[in-house]
């Protein structure tokens, strides 16, 4: 084989690890935002917090950053869709005039200003969480105040360790004895785990260890005073008539208890008193605080678009630490030095390419779904990665990123911007409508409904084809199973 060799031209993208970097912060919430930045204050010494760039209070609703008016001065150039760096709004010098000596400035282990605590001496409690009790842990509690025998109480820790975390024993008794009997080597019947298995149903929450929703639904009722009017026949329905009930055969119902359309309420309002998931608070996850990360508000007739100061973390270079660095010294303090200061002007001009992408993006949004924030979410329009990655000039990767976990605070309430995009349903008059506005004059029509004789799917798409909006049964059967409402014959109420 003979050895030769060629020259080739190519064109390929590389990806610099500055590149790298704005696109990751790009994709960043806030919260990991948030940690992104602490973690390259820990590591890098030439950032630090600029507590002297002003408060933020009032940024959130001081003049405007920016109108819903496009600029197509820069809408080709994104920051992140080419091999340029990444754009900037400060200039950070490339050299530092002074020269000094890494020893002779060094007095301290920490410099002024390095300090990553807010300084105002505040705890933020809000994010300190207390622990919750769990359902075991409260159970176990009121099993230990009950007197009774070891052996029962093995007992009743094994039943109460089988809890599911609706609090529902859907274990047996055999499956108790064998735990039982392997541990501690002792030989129990299924006659003392009924009998330790009734005492933990007598535990709170009410209905807890119960083995099915009947059982449940009774337990709590037989705790009601004995004179409360219709217990009786509320007992006998979870126990005899649970399925009819389900089914919402109310006539059925009415003919087996022998009562009036008017007793029949009175019965099903005791029952819907009670709780079919008794175990079910003790595993509520705890609250988490949304932080927007744009406003947008009307402004003498305009939606302004502004970002949300308080969630935009404020770092500078240290002008103490960038001191220290001499031109000609190639020493290794030196060159540590430059290496950390680029590496600081870099982070900085990510965040701040990142923030400008997310304002013009959220800009945008604002500009083709002005119709949503005046009449809500009927108004919606058609809206996909694309057409606002054609507006900007970007790419829909890029759309994509910046819009994953980014909310937009407005005066219809926070949402992330990703709900502003939606597919398309053609309509009959030769025009298009979002399938937000669509799954919102659904549920418009559901809660407008006769409860006696609920919409079914093929009614809602006949009443929406009348509107002119031509969309198939099963269509509407998919928007109203993603907004978790039941279909026409689990919807029948008693008027």
């Amino acid at each position: 084989m003979k050895q030769s060799l060629q020259l080739k031209l190519g064109q390929h993208l590389t990806m610099t690890p500055q590149l790298q970097q704005a696109i990751r912060l790009l994709q960043l919430s806030s919260l990991e935002l948030s940690v992104e930045v602490q973690e390259a204050l820990d590591s890098n010494m030439m950032l630090e917090l600029d507590e002297d760039s002003g408060s933020n209070d009032d940024a959130a609703f001081g003049e405007p950053a920016t109108t819903t008016e496009s600029d197509d001065s820069d809408a080709s150039d994104d920051g992140f869709d080419s091999d340029n760096t990444p754009s900037t709004t400060e200039d950070i010098p490339a050299d530092l005039p002074v020269d000094s000596d890494w020893e002779e400035i060094y007095d301290g282990p920490e410099p002024a200003g390095a300090t990553t605590n807010s300084g105002n001496g505040q705890t933020d409690f809000e994010t300190i969480r207390s622990a919750e009790e769990t359902l075991r842990e409260h159970l176990l509690w009121q099993l230990n105040l009950q007197p009774m025998t070891d052996t029962d109480r093995a007992i009743g820790y094994t039943i109460i360790d089988l809890l599911d975390d609706d609090g529902y024993f859907k274990s047996d008794f055999q499956t108790v004895c064998d735990t039982i009997n392997s541990a501690d080597g002792v030989e129990i019947e299924f006659d003392e785990v009924a009998a330790v298995l009734k005492q933990v149903q007598s535990l709170d929450p009410s209905g807890v260890a119960a083995r099915d929703l009947r059982e449940c639904l009774t337990l709590q009722l037989s705790q009601f005073d004995p004179s409360t009017p219709w217990i009786n026949e509320a007992k006998q329905i979870c126990m005899h008539h649970l399925d009819v009930l389900g089914s919402r055969d109310y006539g059925q119902v009415m003919r087996k208890l022998k009562v009036s359309r008017e007793e029949l309420r009175q019965i099903l309002d005791l029952i819907q008193s009670t709780n079919p998931r008794p175990g079910a608070a003790f595993n509520e996850q705890p609250a988490e605080y949304i932080v927007p990360d744009v406003y947008v508000r009307k402004a003498k007739g305009r939606w302004v678009v502004e970002l949300n100061g308080e969630s935009l973390p404020q770092i500078r270079v240290n002008p103490y630490y960038a001191s220290m660095i001499r031109r000609a010294d190639n020493s290794p303090d030196n060159s540590s030095l430059k290496s950390h200061l680029q590496e600081a002007k870099w982070f900085i001009k990510s965040l701040q390419s990142r923030n400008e992408t997310l304002l013009r993006v959220a800009t945008a949004i604002v500009e083709r779904q002005q119709a949503f924030l005046e009449y809500g979410e009927e108004a919606m329009k058609p809206l996909v990665l694309h057409d606002i990655a054609e507006i900007l000039g970007m790419h829909e990767s890029t759309i994509s990123r910046v819009t994953t976990r980014k909310y937009m605070h407005s005066p219809r309430g926070i949402y992330e911007l990703k709900f502003f995009f939606s597919s398309h349903v053609a309509t009959t008059i030769g025009g298009e409508a979002s399938s937000t506005a669509i799954r919102a004059v659904i549920k418009k029509l559901i809660a407008a409904e006769n409860t006696d004789k609920p919409l079914s799917d093929s009614k809602l798409a006949t009443l929406l084809s009348d509107q002119g909006v031509t969309v198939a049964r099963r269509t509407v059967a998919k928007y109203r199973e993603a907004m978790h409402i039941p279909p026409s014959n689990e919807r029948k109420q008693l008027d």
